[in-house]
């Protein structure tokens, strides 16, 4: 099987094909440099995404939060329905845990929010 992909890594946006067998990378051609080579065989054998999403905060207010590793592309579902349950407890500062030990990542911050806004 043949699997064609655009590299997402940097901005060359190569395009890449992954010559697969069994679900094991048998050749990679396109890459230009080492990381698209991994990312193609990361992506046709365990694809790993970041998910980024809001928290509802005690005020009800919200904050933008993110995994801070990506984690399994079929985990993406289980992990938005921890994430839609969490209440942020203010006031939260860029890189606050919001929730520990979401498939391997944590959920953080990625905005400040005193509750005075």
């Amino acid at each position: 099987m043949e699997r064609k992909l655009t590299c997402i890594i940097c901005p060359l946006g190569c395009d890449l094909t992954v010559k697969l067998e069994n679900n094991t990378v048998l050749e990679v051609s396109g890459f230009t440099c080492p990381r698209g080579k991994a990312y193609a065989e990361t992506e046709c054998t365990n694809p790993l995404r970041t998910v980024t999403s809001t928290v509802r905060c005690s005020d009800g207010s919200l904050v933008s939060v993110k995994t801070d590793k990506p984690i399994p592309k079929e985990k993406m579902a289980q992990c938005m329905a921890r994430i839609n349950q969490a209440v942020a407890t203010l006031p939260i500062a860029i890189g606050d845990v919001i929730l520990e030990d979401v498939f391997g990542s944590r959920i953080v911050a990625t905005q400040n929010n005193t509750g005075n806004a």
